[in-house]
């Protein structure tokens, strides 16, 4: 979104962000130079956020990946804890080593002086070159975004403590119950050690009793199928007379349609004769049509062609009497606005006098004698 700004006003912002460029850059000159320990440490800190936030993910990641045993989730989400508690250590540590003091005041102010210089530069560039002032506005709207970022990770924080809290103490009734659970699992497969035993012994019993079963079964299994066979024999005598039966029935069948095929040739050579007189007549028919259609389009196009040339005369016809009518109204104005420019005109005349209007000229040498004679009089 760009914020335009007229020449005038841009002309004056670009005046006084020069200025405070100049400014700024005269300070940068006076204060401590950013070699200082302060600024690595400051350094360090944004490193230790970056780490945290990378942790968190992993926390993330972990405690959402279903591909894991609860088991293995548990002992990865209980390391990255225990990096996430060791990491925030670290963090506090560096705050409190840079907690109030006039060197950390010193590189927050010089930190800040840095970041204003370079934000009212690109400005200042952005509306000398553009006339907008979006720059400021964009770098206003990331500094909220890191601090409420910042805010998010000290709660980030809060919360992750007291879930480690209560890690640990999932933790600890995790490995009773999985004591609890091996202990019974012990006893089980002491348990199915004996079935097993007494499984081997019904199991050697059994394949006795199955083998000779199996032997019975085999030798009924193959008297019935001696007498399946002496069936079968017997039914492929029968299915020998049916196909004879039945290619008799297809040689008559044969004839038969041989006879009634030389017929329906016939039918079918007269109807392609009268299919082909069909198609002649009915193209004939159709040539004519487009003919006919051909003929009817041409009228319909030159019935088209005249109607838009008397309608370009009615438009040309309708626009000459609108223009005729539009001068007779100006004509109209111009000579009612002409005598009321003569009516003010003689109005002013005989106001003024001037002109045939005037009294001076129309008096004679008795009036100018009279006059005189008045004056002595009043002497």
């Amino acid at each position: 979104m760009d914020f335009k700004l007229s020449a005038l006003d841009a002309v004056h912002i670009s005046a006084v962000l020069d200025d405070c460029v100049d400014q700024l850059a005269i300070l940068g000159r006076i204060m401590p130079a950013q070699n200082d320990p302060k600024f690595k440490e400051n350094d360090e800190i944004t490193e230790l956020i970056e780490e945290q936030k990378r942790l968190e993910a992993m926390y993330k990641q972990v405690m959402s990946d279903e591909s894991l045993s609860p088991k293995e989730q548990e002992t990865n989400a209980a390391a990255i804890a225990k990096d996430i508690h060791t990491n925030t250590q670290a963090i506090n540590k560096s705050f409190r080593r840079n907690k109030t003091g006039a060197d950390d005041n010193a590189a927050k102010v010089q930190a800040d002086r840095r970041f204003v210089h370079n934000i009212l530069e690109s400005t200042l560039r952005e509306i000398q070159t553009q006339g907008t002032f979006s720059t400021l506005v964009n770098a206003v709207n990331s500094e909220k975004e890191k601090k409420t970022e910042l805010l998010e990770i000290v709660r980030r924080e809060e919360e992750s403590r007291k879930k480690v809290k209560q890690l640990q103490k999932s933790l600890v009734e995790v490995r009773k119950e999985r004591e609890v659970e091996v202990q019974k699992r012990n006893e089980m497969i002491a348990h199915l050690k004996d079935q097993l035993q007494e499984t081997k012994a019904k199991t050697a019993m059994e394949s006795k009793y199955i083998k000779k079963d199996a032997e019975v079964r085999v030798a009924c299994a193959q008297r019935k199928c001696q007498m399946t066979e002496t069936e079968l024999k017997d039914e492929t005598k029968d299915l020998e007379h049916k196909l004879e039966d039945e290619s008799r029935c297809n040689a008559e069948i044969e004839s038969y349609l041989k006879t009634h095929h030389t017929l329906l040739e016939e039918k079918v050579e007269f109807w392609m004769d009268k299919y082909d007189t069909d198609i002649e007549a009915k193209q004939q028919e159709l040539d004519s049509l487009k003919t006919a259609k051909a003929q009817d389009l041409a009228r319909l196009q030159e019935l088209t062609q005249k109607y838009q040339e008397y309608e370009k005369v009615v438009q040309e016809d309708k626009v000459e009497k609108e223009r005729q009518r539009r001068q007779e109204e100006r004509q109209l104005e111009q000579l009612n606005a002409c005598t009321k420019i003569q009516s003010w005109w003689r109005g002013v005349m005989v106001r003024k006098q001037l002109g045939p209007y005037n009294k001076k000229k129309k008096k004679g040498k008795k009036g100018k004698k009279s006059a005189k004679g008045g004056k002595k009089k009043k002497k």
